[in-house]
């Protein structure tokens, strides 16, 4: 065991990303974009990672901006914890809509303006 200073410890891996989708109780998935260039074509393709990251507060939704870290193994696939949330998203409350008050909004060849 190598002995080192109180305090002093390893800088872990921190990525930005987006919450893309809420999949239990305390934890989400998080979808990392980045471009790379393809290897022969020399095009850049958008890829992305996705995270399973541990949500200690349930206080992420899906759209978040979130910041994660690298941490000790949590379950099977959890290997990142959220750390910050960078920016909210933005949402509304889901109304149920009728198909009359589409009707009423949009024109069709039945209806006339």
């Amino acid at each position: 065991m190598s002995s080192s200073a109180p305090g002093s410890r390893n800088t872990r891996k921190t990525q930005i990303g987006f919450v893309s989708s809420r999949s239990g109780d305390k934890s989400v998935k998080v979808t990392i974009a980045y471009k790379v260039p393809h290897p022969l074509y020399h095009k850049v393709v958008n890829r992305q990672t996705v995270l399973h990251v541990h949500d200690e507060k349930n206080e992420t939704k899906v759209g978040d901006q979130v910041e994660v870290m690298e941490t000790r193994p949590l379950s099977r696939l959890k290997r990142w914890r959220v750390t910050a949330i960078i920016q909210k998203a933005v949402t509304t409350d889901a109304v149920a809509i009728t198909e009359k008050d589409v009707a009423e909004q949009v024109p069709t060849k039945t209806t006339k303006a």
